[in-house]
């Protein structure tokens, strides 16, 4: 592993005066973007003492941060009160007040084109704001998801027009974010932070600035290879979702159940990684990430056949699913058009309020597409609004017998854990259940279609 150099001396008077100010916490942070990423990452820098100003284009979520008005489940409601009443973070519109700041955290979204092709058009926009204002003895580090090469070959030449030179007048580092929304356990201070820096002297700046907050930095030798451990890292999961997805479609014409094979296989000390099938993948990571790297490997004349391969198979899944819906209503005899659907959970996992990405949107414009009625259910998102390609706008019903009653199928999309499923399976007349949700119920189990 590799370790981080002490290179900057006295003479190095704008890198130790820099590093100085970030290890005393007087140096002031921004926060380009705050979404799921960047306003968790704002929250843990005041938490500690630092002067924080969140930069956003949405208004709303501006002045929803000024009020402390939390948006992220991520963020605790009384941190963020707290450091709004301290002012240690405050929000702006006003991308001029970045020169204000010593330390400027990229966290924008860095979504695909309609053509599968990565879209960094927020990264190059923050980048361009930031030129403007650049001075000596900032730093400047990105935390958006890219592909390798991103760091070096975008960002650096933009900064470098201002005529100023990284590693003496202004210092660049590429830091992947490892959010995972949700996850109780592992927060933004405790999951270990890579991070690559241009020069040594970057690297060394932006260590000493992840280490104030995180538990465990971890160097690597280049932004390059930072950036590609993050894609790795997703890439990883979306491969092994893939092959249990596409076991997942095996078992189902051999009529064995998929889920006692998975967690059969998982009781094995050694060897595996359990994954899950599910109706797709989604969030903000495994559905976008893969394509990052076979972008870019085609630039080296190199096709990544095993990862796209993934990709196509965690797309049929929808499919699948709406094909197993149409031929469980077939055995009721009942039509697939004109049928009352009953989605139950819309987030892209469970117990979160996030639905970026989520298999659910896509799942229920194909069954609309084909003529079915879908109502639907969350308690983590009670609207669901036109976004990206998505053309919905539903709202959330209650939970009830009624609702569950009137369905011809139940269609559990995301596995929230305040929903009652013994209730489901008792009022439903019949339940397709993507998730495993129904693993524990006792009653009526003849109704339910697993996939």
């Amino acid at each position: 592993m590799l370790t981080v150099q002490k290179v900057i001396t006295d003479e190095d008077s704008i890198a130790k005066n820099l590093k100085d100010k970030i290890e005393k916490h007087e140096a002031k942070i921004g926060v380009i973007g705050l979404g799921y990423v960047g306003l968790p990452l704002a929250v843990e820098k005041g938490k500690v003492g630092f002067s924080v100003i969140g930069f956003d284009i949405n208004p709303v979520r501006v002045g929803r941060v000024n009020e402390a008005d939390n948006y992220i489940g991520d963020v605790k409601d009384e941190d963020l009160k707290e450091i709004v009443r301290k002012g240690l973070l405050t929000a702006t519109t006003n991308f001029s007040r970045l020169s204000e700041c010593d330390v400027v955290i990229i966290c924008v979204p860095t979504p695909l084109t309609i053509t599968r092709d990565p879209d960094i058009s927020y990264i190059q926009s923050s980048t361009e704001e930031i030129a403007k204002y650049l001075r000596p003895g900032q730093i400047i580090t990105l935390e958006s998801t890219t592909y390798p090469g991103t760091t070096e070959q975008v960002i650096l030449p933009l900064l470098e027009k201002t005529g100023l030179k990284v590693g003496r007048d202004f210092f660049l580092a590429f830091s992947p974010e490892r959010v995972d929304p949700g996850n109780k356990r592992f927060t933004t201070k405790n999951t270990s932070k890579v991070v690559g820096g241009m020069t040594p002297v970057c690297l060394e700046i932006a260590y000493s600035l992840y280490t104030q907050t995180i538990s465990n930095v971890v160097p690597v030798s280049s932004p390059a290879a930072a950036e590609l451990t993050k894609v790795f890292e997703n890439t990883y999961r979306a491969v092994n979702i893939a092959m249990v997805n596409e076991l997942m479609m095996l078992c189902d014409r051999m009529g064995i159940d998929i889920w006692e094979v998975v967690e059969a296989a998982g009781t094995k000390p050694f060897g595996i990684h359990t994954f899950y099938p599910g109706p797709g993948v989604g969030g903000h990571c495994i559905p976008i990430d893969p394509f990052y790297l076979t972008w870019k490997a085609r630039e080296y004349d190199f096709h990544t056949r095993f990862i796209e391969l993934a990709g196509e198979i965690n797309v049929e899944v929808s499919y699948y699913v709406i094909n197993k819906i149409t031929r469980a209503l077939n055995d009721v005899n009942k039509s697939l058009k004109d049928a009352n659907i009953f989605v139950l959970g819309v987030a892209y996992k469970k117990d979160i309020d996030d639905m970026r990405e989520s298999p659910a949107i896509k799942i229920i414009e194909l069954l609309r597409k084909q003529g079915a009625n879908i109502t639907y259910h969350d308690p983590h998102i009670p609207v669901v609004e036109p976004h990206g390609g998505c053309t919905l706008h539903l709202e959330s019903v209650p939970f009830t017998d009624e609702a569950l009653i009137a369905a011809d199928c139940v269609l559990i999309l995301t596995d929230h854990s305040s929903i009652d499923y013994e209730r489901v399976a008792e009022q439903a007349k019949l339940v397709v259940d993507t998730r495993n949700a129904t693993k524990n119920v006792i009653h009526n189990r003849e109704k339910i279609a697993k996939i």
